[in-house]
């Protein structure tokens, strides 16, 4: 494990890099090496499950102090198979006497280090970290994708024992099934008596004599997997569902980690969301600007209509309320904005433009408030040079 590049390397960030910047590199790593966007690719799997494993430490804030402390140490006690220094991995002390283990004699080894942790104790498995791209539409009215994982499980052959079938982990012959040894040794104090794990079963107090050939008695094995993940009504792009249990598997009866599934929202042609708001642009004759007109405009959930005033100007908002995206877990929903523009007709004929020109004839100033406020404003200007 010692050649793990550190985790902010992964993502091509620095040290001390924030929440934002965090999610940001692991959605570009994504875009990037997601095998699905790259089948058959065996490297940009192995990067892939190297930028979830970076950003399933440093998106957990917990985790993030720990390794922006201590390091992979901080967050994998098993990372250096367990070389490190007195109290439990804070360094500086394993070489003075062993001060954690003279403390353990006398507390039970409780108050340094986590010494007298049992490794048998059930653990809870990892998270996994993964994403799912959905359409516009589905996003705004739910849908259920299903996503596929890789991910540990107990062994099928061994039911999660590590030996094989028809046998059994046996008691440790060193340390009696403990988990410990214990151990004397002269010092200016004079004889001070200490526990250590067992060296032979890990302070496990059982080996695995016969272990499954499946497994290699490791009592878990990957596993391909495909997970059902319900999407809600209202997701929005960058948002992380959360699916317990559907994480790793956890060790001595532990439970299962969780599944992370960040979703990415395909941009719509017609429809953008702002917040629980939709907005969206509708063109309308000049005609339908002048003489006014009740049109049909498309909504997420099917059709709707407004009403365009007589003189309804280019670039005038109309809003539409309960039209939006449903808010999560809510049975309101955000509003529809639609921004009419008028479009200029273009390729008129000789007859046209003639019928035009004898329609603007017939205008007059009270016709065009802006134009005429306009030149108002401009023959003030000129005015005052004078």
């Amino acid at each position: 494990m010692a050649d793990k590049r550190d985790y902010y390397e992964v993502l091509g960030l620095s040290k001390g890099a924030s929440d934002d910047e965090i999610k940001k590199a692991y959605r570009a790593c994504v875009k990037k090496y997601h095998p699905d966007l790259h089948p058959d690719d065996k490297e940009c799997e192995e990067k892939m499950k190297e930028v979830n494993e970076a950003y399933e430490c440093l998106s957990d804030p917990d985790k993030k102090a720990k390794y922006d402390q201590f390091g992979f140490a901080g967050v994998d006690p098993n990372y250096g198979a367990g070389g490190g220094g007195g109290f439990g991995g804070f360094g500086g002390f394993g070489d003075m006497g062993d001060i954690g283990d003279i403390f353990s004699s006398f507390f039970g080894g409780s108050s340094f280090g986590g010494r007298s942790s049992n490794p048998n104790a059930p653990r809870r498995g990892q998270d996994i970290q993964t994403y799912a791209t959905i359409d516009f539409m589905d996003a705004c009215n739910g849908t259920k994708v299903d996503i596929k994982v890789n991910r540990t499980e107990s062994c099928p052959d061994c039911g999660g024992t590590g030996a094989a079938a028809g046998s059994s982990a046996e008691t440790c012959s060193e340390c009696r099934g403990t988990g410990y040894v214990k151990t004397a040794q002269r010092t200016p104090l004079g004889m001070i008596s200490s526990q250590r794990p067992c060296s032979r079963c890990g302070g496990k107090g059982k080996v695995i004599t016969n272990p499954c050939s499946k497994c290699h008695g490791s009592g878990r094995v990957s596993a391909a997997k495909t997970v059902t993940v319900t999407i809600p009504a209202g997701i929005d792009d960058g948002q992380t569902l959360q699916v317990r249990g559907q994480g790793h598997s956890g060790a001595n009866g532990g439970p299962n980690g969780d599944l992370h599934v960040t979703i990415q929202v395909r941009p719509d042609p017609i429809f953008e969301r702002d917040g629980y708001d939709i907005r969206t642009e509708v063109p309308i004759t000049f005609t339908q600007a002048v003489l006014g007109d009740e049109i049909e405009i498309p909504c997420i959930d099917g059709k709707g209509k407004i009403t365009i005033a007589e003189g309804t100007q280019s670039g005038t908002v109309f809003r539409i309320r309960g039209k939006g995206v449903k808010r999560i877990n809510r049975s309101d929903r955000g509003d529809q904005f639609v921004t009419v523009n008028v479009e200029v007709p273009k390729n008129l004929n000789k007859n046209q433009k003639e019928l035009l020109k004898k329609f603007e004839e017939s205008l007059g100033d009270g016709n065009y408030n802006k134009r005429k406020s306009f030149f108002d404003k401009v023959k003030d200007i000129l005015k005052s040079d004078i």
